[in-house]
């Protein structure tokens, strides 16, 4: 049971009603996470630029890594509904998300989004030396930006425990030790062109 019940469509007016269409309009749903988030649209409007910086972070990381590397961050969190959100994607790019293989720079990116997730924020010198050998400055602020959104989002998640959406449960990594509990949830895209829209 979600902490809050999700907003429905018919429960809305006013600018969270128009927040709700435009949501449908761009995704063709709103998860139980928007629907959540839509109980405060200022809440909703902030994480909802997760959106703008995944398009920033692909720019240089491409969109592989930049799942990969949101997965990683939402696997650290512990939250279902984002780590099963980047877990469809990676599945049906005919990947496995538990043996990703990866170079030097994905490992440390991967390195870096689970230190950033772990409690106190804090990346060790020597890891963000070696990222400081893959990334500039203006690239380095882009993904910790991202990162911090990302937990975020995780945050939402775990705390009001939100339901993870029904078209992910097959996605779900039923391994005991990965520390997912029913009550932490996770997200998801749709098409190869709307990967990420359903978050």
């Amino acid at each position: 049971m979600p902490r809050i019940v999700p907003v429905e469509r018919e429960q809305t007016e006013g600018e969270v009603r128009d927040a709700f269409d435009e949501g449908l309009a761009r995704w063709g749903r709103m998860t139980n996470m928007k629907r959540t988030l839509l109980h405060s649209l200022p809440a909703y409007r902030a994480l909802m630029e997760w959106y703008s910086l995944f398009e920033t972070v692909k720019t240089f990381l491409g969109e592989r890594l930049a799942i990969i590397f949101a997965h990683a961050i939402s696997s650290e969190s512990h939250c279902l509904i984002c780590t099963t959100y980047m877990r469809r994607i990676l599945i049906e790019w005919g990947e496995n998300p538990n043996e990703l293989k990866l170079d030097a720079k994905g490992g440390a990116l991967v390195e870096f989004g689970r230190a950033l997730s772990r409690h106190g924020n804090r990346v060790p010198d020597e890891l963000y030396q070696r990222m400081a050998g893959f990334f500039s400055p203006e690239q380095l602020v882009a993904l910790t930006a991202f990162a911090a959104l990302m937990v975020a989002t995780n945050i939402i998640n775990n705390v009001l425990e939100v339901d993870l959406d029904e078209y992910l449960y097959e996605y779900r990594d039923r391994k005991p030790e990965d520390g997912l509990k029913a009550g932490q949830q996770t997200q998801d895209g749709l098409k190869a062109g709307q990967r990420t829209a359903d978050r």
